[in-house]
């Protein structure tokens, strides 16, 4: 008898613990804190209501577009029952609750940010569990206020419709920033009506190397280029906008700068013709910083950007910047003998603080890779540190504000395998899924300067990058592993992330983004 009542207790634990687990919710970036209840769903369809938050109507409008595909086109009412949306101000700006009982879903945000984050943990949970929302409480606030991913559209061309793909991807997980590389020496993708001569000579490469021999067999012969209107541009960033992702324009400076000196030869030292590049890595043409009209052209760019884009911050790049030119430069060493400079680093210093000013006398501020560091940058500067974790922690040891970018970890061009098996041809190093989660950005930073990393970004350069479909492979599923470094930092736990991604894999296939494989074959 008392093996009988010992099977039978054995056989209603293992129900009650298939139960629980099967009504886990395995949300990416992982929420605060949960609390489902053992029974009861609320089953969403197509006939369930969108109660909006009239006075921020637009998260609910979001949320019924992007589950149109699935469920066709939800009904948005301003009373009733179903999903309902509210806000209090209490809580974390970008923080939500979400609350789930019989009579409907509740979700109230700490802003209208907080609200849209609140319907894309409900949008995950709906499409990868069926319609199925467990009773129960969701509370959840990020960790990092600035939650980024780039995209290099210089090297290589993304249209219109490729560039908001990429930003519906950045919002499903999160994402709040979008650092847009607009300008290098491979093209120059951005109109700006004072120098029409960017686009019409600068956005155009007489052909792509397409390896990474550098001999003439490895370029493909074919005209390459593209760029985006203004009236695109300003698109784009309301696109953006209304998915709550601010997006930082970065106009190079002053090197990296190729194809606008194949545009206007007025801006190099010795006005010399110049093709726009068709190599990778760093050329020595680069901006004269000894003439006044190099200054005249920079401002005049940033002025139209800067009606173009609302973002406090403008990324100025600053970095691999090499200085032969201004050695042989008479109006550089004029300037440097002019201004009391000892030498060509602190040229590009007094390039990096004359435009500074320029942009903090327009009420922005300047973002730029770590090297701006070395030009004496006050500290309203917030640096992107990509030379190492070192580099970061000094700058906010300093009073900078730091994005977290180092390499390796941050670079999503780079394989993520170490066999490179089936990988295609991509720039080089490795770095799979499991380093990017187990990433601390923290690392060597002491706790009175951890206020200062205000945020983590993945970079995605396109050199080996020509479609979408190849850009979404390296974004993804590691944005999954980068959205809780970046949402979720203290709260990650690597026994439930595979979990948690298989799960997230059910969401891709939803909306048909390509992911790599690698991770879910075990491969690493």
């Amino acid at each position: 008898m008392k093996s009988v009542k010992a099977f039978l207790m054995l056989a209603i634990a293992t129900i009650l613990t298939f139960t629980v687990s099967a009504r886990e919710l395995n949300i990416v970036p992982q929420p605060t804190y949960i609390n489902i209840e053992e029974t009861g769903d609320y089953v969403v369809t197509a006939k369930t209501r969108v109660i909006l938050d009239v006075a921020h109507p637009n998260p609910a409008y979001r949320f019924v577009e992007d589950l149109s595909h699935i469920y066709g086109v939800m009904k948005v009412a301003k009373r009733g029952k179903g999903i309902t949306l509210s806000v209090d101000n209490s809580l974390h700006n970008e923080g939500y609750t979400i609350t789930t009982t019989a009579e409907g879903i509740a979700i109230v945000g700490g802003s209208e940010a907080g609200m849209y984050y609140g319907l894309q943990t409900l949008r995950q949970i709906i499409i990868t569990n069926e319609g199925r929302v467990p009773y129960g409480v969701i509370r959840d606030e990020p960790s990092f206020d600035y939650r980024g991913a780039h995209l290099d559209v210089s090297r290589h061309f993304f249209s219109v419709a490729d560039v908001k793909r990429y930003i519906d991807i950045l919002a499903a997980h999160k994402l709040n920033r979008l650092h847009w590389h607009l300008t290098d020496d491979q093209g120059w993708r951005i109109e700006i009506k004072a120098y029409p001569e960017l686009i019409d000579k600068g956005s155009m490469r007489k052909e792509t190397l397409i390896g990474h021999g550098l001999e003439p067999k490895w370029w493909d012969g074919e005209p390459y280029g593209g760029y985006y209107t203004q009236a695109e541009i300003r698109d784009i960033v309301e696109y953006a906008s209304s998915r709550y992702i601010t997006i930082i324009p970065e106009i190079e400076m002053p090197g990296h700068s190729q194809a606008a000196l194949h545009a206007l030869p007025w801006l190099g030292c010795q006005e010399q013709d110049v093709e726009v590049w068709t190599m990778w890595g760093v050329t020595p043409e680069v901006l004269c910083a000894g003439k006044e009209s190099t200054y005249t052209f920079l401002e005049n760019v940033l002025k139209e950007v800067i009606d173009l884009f609302p973002s406090e911050l403008i990324h100025i790049g600053g970095d691999e910047c090499p200085k032969d030119r201004w050695k042989e430069c008479e109006h550089c060493q004029a300037m440097m003998k002019a201004q009391g400079l000892e030498n060509e680093e602190e040229l590009q210093g007094y390039l990096v603080t004359r435009i500074e000013k320029f942009l903090n006398g327009h009420g922005r501020r300047i973002i730029g890779w770590d090297e701006i560091l070395e030009g004496g940058v006050t500290p309203t500067a917030t640096v992107m540190a990509w030379r190492g974790a070192k580099i970061g922690a000094y700058a906010a040891e300093h009073g900078h504000e730091v994005v977290m970018v180092p390499l390796p970890i941050c670079y999503f061009d780079f394989y993520q395998t170490e066999s490179r098996e089936g990988e295609g041809l991509h720039i080089g190093g490795h770095i799979n899924f499991e380093k990017v989660y187990s990433w601390d950005p923290f690392e060597g930073i002491s706790e009175e300067a951890r206020k200062n990393i205000i945020g983590v970004q993945c970079n995605l350069w396109s050199e080996y990058l020509n479609n979408l479909k190849m850009v979404e492979i390296q974004l993804l599923p590691r944005l999954g592993a980068l959205s809780e470094v970046q949402w979720s930092v203290d709260r990650r736990n690597e026994d439930t992330i595979r979990q948690k991604m298989e799960s997230m894999r059910k969401f891709y296939d939803a909306y048909g983004w390509h992911y790599a494989p690698y991770y879910f074959e075990g491969r690493k």
